[in-house]
C-alpha cells in the first residue's frame, strides 16, 4: 500500500515539475504575433479587394492585437492610409498571400533562433513580435518597451533581400531582435557616423547568422564579391562621417543598398574570430558603446580575410 502510494505521488511530483518546465519554456519563448494578418484578408476578401478607409480602421486597426495597435501609432497607419495604399497599388497586396502562407513555418523558426540568442546570452529581452498588415511601408520596427512589429506587404516586396520569404522573414525580423539587445547609447541614438550606424547594423547581421543560419541581408555579398578592398578604403575615409546617405538606408523597395551593413558585418565579424572567449565576444558586441575601441580591438582593415 505504502509502496502504490509512494509511486502515486512521485507521478504527481513529476506531472507538477513538467507542467511547471512548460510554463518555463513558454514564458522565455517569444509570442509571435500573426492574427492580424488572417483578420486583415478576410475584410479584404470581404471586399473583393476594396475594402474601404473606413471598414479598414473600425475592423482591422481597432479589433487588431496591441502590437498593431503600437504599429499604426508609431507610424501613422489608419484605415484612411490603407486604404490608399491599396486602389494606388492592389498588387502589393495580392503579393503579400504568398507570404502569409509561410507564417507558421516563420514562427517557429523563430522561437528556435531566439531560444539559442537566449541560450548564449542570457540578458536577451524576448518582446513580442507583431506581423500585420500596413500601408506598404515601414518593413519594421522595434524597441524593447513596444516589441517588434513587421509589415507584412513592405517585406513581401522587397524581393531582393531572399528569394525564399521563409527565410527572408526569418532574418529579418532575427535583426531586428537583436538591435533590441544592442546598448540604447547607440541602437537609439542620433546623429551618429558612419561607422557607429554600421557597427549598429553589422553586429545585427552578424548575431543574426549566429543564431538563424544566415545574414538578412545576403544579397550584399553579391554587390561586393571582389571589390572588397575598394569598398572598404572607401568605408575608412567616410566612416567619421554624420551623413550616412552613401552607406547606410539608401536602398528602396526596388534598389538595393546599405553597404555599411556589409563593412560592419565583417567589423564584427572580425572582433569574433580574433577572441578567446566567444560568448564574452558575443556579449562584448551587443553592449558596445564605444565603436572606435571595438573597430581597434577587431583588428579590421580594408580587405581583411575573414574565415
Amino acid at each position: 500500500m505504502w509502496a502504490r502510494l509512494q509511486s502515486a505521488c512521485l507521478l504527481v511530483v513529476a506531472s507538477l515539475l513538467g507542467a511547471c518546465a512548460l510554463v518555463h519554456q513558454e514564458n522565455t519563448a517569444p509570442l509571435i504575433q500573426v492574427e492580424d494578418v488572417q483578420r486583415f484578408y478576410a475584410i479584404f476578401d470581404a471586399a473583393t479587394g476594396a475594402p474601404s478607409a473606413q471598414i479598414l480602421q473600425r475592423d482591422y486597426l481597432e479589433q487588431g492585437s496591441s502590437g498593431l495597435q503600437t504599429f499604426a501609432r508609431l507610424r501613422n497607419i489608419t484605415g484612411e492610409a490603407i486604404a490608399a495604399s491599396i486602389e494606388r497599388n492592389p498588387q502589393l497586396y495580392e503579393r503579400a498571400r504568398r507570404c502569409a502562407d509561410v507564417l507558421p513555418a516563420v514562427r517557429d523558426r523563430l522561437q528556435d533562433a531566439l531560444r539559442r540568442l537566449k541560450a548564449l546570452y542570457p540578458a536577451a529581452k524576448l518582446p513580442p513580435v507583431t506581423i500585420a498588415v500596413g500601408r506598404g511601408k515601414p518593413v519594421g520596427v522595434g524597441a524593447p518597451d513596444t516589441g517588434i512589429q513587421i509589415g507584412l506587404e513592405a517585406l513581401c516586396a522587397v524581393d531582393y533581400l531572399n528569394a525564399d520569404v521563409e527565410d527572408r522573414f526569418v532574418y529579418v525580423i532575427t535583426h531586428e531582435y537583436i538591435h533590441v539587445q544592442q546598448a540604447p547609447e547607440l541602437a537609439e541614438a542620433t546623429g551618429l557616423t558612419v561607422l557607429e550606424l554600421s557597427l549598429v547594423e553589422g553586429i545585427a547581421e552578424f548575431v543574426t547568422e549566429l543564431v538563424a543560419g544566415e545574414v538578412a541581408y545576403s544579397h550584399l555579398r553579391a554587390l561586393t564579391a571582389g571589390r572588397e578592398r575598394e569598398i572598404e578604403e572607401a568605408f575608412a575615409r567616410d566612416m567619421d562621417k554624420t551623413d550616412v546617405s552613401d552607406w547606410l538606408f539608401n536602398g528602396t523597395l526596388e534598389t538595393p543598398g546599405d553597404l555599411g551593413y556589409w563593412v560592419g558585418y565583417r567589423i564584427a565579424r572580425a572582433y569574433y574570430e580574433h577572441a578567446p572567449d566567444k560568448r564574452a565576444a558575443l556579449r562584448d558586441m551587443l553592449e558596445m558603446t564605444d565603436a572606435r575601441a571595438f573597430l581597434a580591438a577587431s583588428g579590421w582593415h580594408p580587405g581583411i580575410a575573414l574565415h
